[in-house]
């Protein structure tokens, strides 16, 4: 299926991650809508290396990644309630009983740390590593995205864009917090376009 690049346009990987199903332009695109889908949007997302997700796809299973996938769009529904439940205000230590799928799919992980030379320059860094050695092992990089945002974001800055028929959300960093729109090149032109006919029609 040919699907178009995917938006990473909210500020945050949490809400881009929630964004992998919308309607930016009138119709609606599931970026993970299948196996090879789920693939792309974390290439995209530069949240497994590319040689991982290639190893882990000549290895799969027929319908394996694609199961996988309908486990990430669960676990997207899931947050997506989470997040909507929570926008608009601090969200407090009361929240923790409502995350444990999140918790679970976290317990997972078989992460380690390694020491490894610096990329381009002298020196040695930590560097922190995962065992790919599953596809369900694709839902980690994601389930760490989401525990970020849940930590770190300022839920009062969660909002959707205010054009017509869209369904991104995004994180309001702006400095008077008076973002509006998903992306002002898409549902922002396109508001000050009816804006612009609305004052036209009332001319005349």
């Amino acid at each position: 299926m040919d699907r178009p690049p995917a938006m990473f346009i909210a500020d945050s990987l949490g809400l881009d991650f929630l964004n992998s199903v919308a309607t930016p332009v009138d119709t609606p695109v599931d970026w993970i809508d299948d196996g090879d889908g789920l693939i792309d949007w974390l290439s995209q997302a530069k949240l497994v290396p590319t040689e991982e997700l290639d190893a882990l796809k000549a290895r799969a299973r027929p319908g394996e990644l694609d199961k996988v996938a309908g486990q990430a769009r669960d676990l997207r529904e899931w947050f997506r309630s989470f997040v909507l439940g929570h926008a608009g205000r601090p969200l407090s230590a009361k929240a923790l009983h409502e995350l444990g799928p999140l918790n679970s799919t976290l317990e997972r992980d078989e992460a380690f740390l390694q020491i490894a030379s610096r990329h381009g320059e002298d020196g040695l860094a930590l560097q922190r590593m995962r065992r790919w050695r599953s596809p369900e092992s694709l839902l980690l990089p994601i389930g760490e995205a989401l525990a970020k945002f849940v930590c770190e974001e300022d839920f009062t800055n969660v909002k959707a864009c205010e054009g017509h028929n869209c369904t991104m959300l995004f994180a309001d960093h702006t400095r008077r917090r008076a973002r509006r729109w998903c992306s002002m090149a898409i549902c922002g032109n396109r508001a000050k376009q009816a804006a612009h006919r609305s004052r036209l029609k009332n001319r005349q």
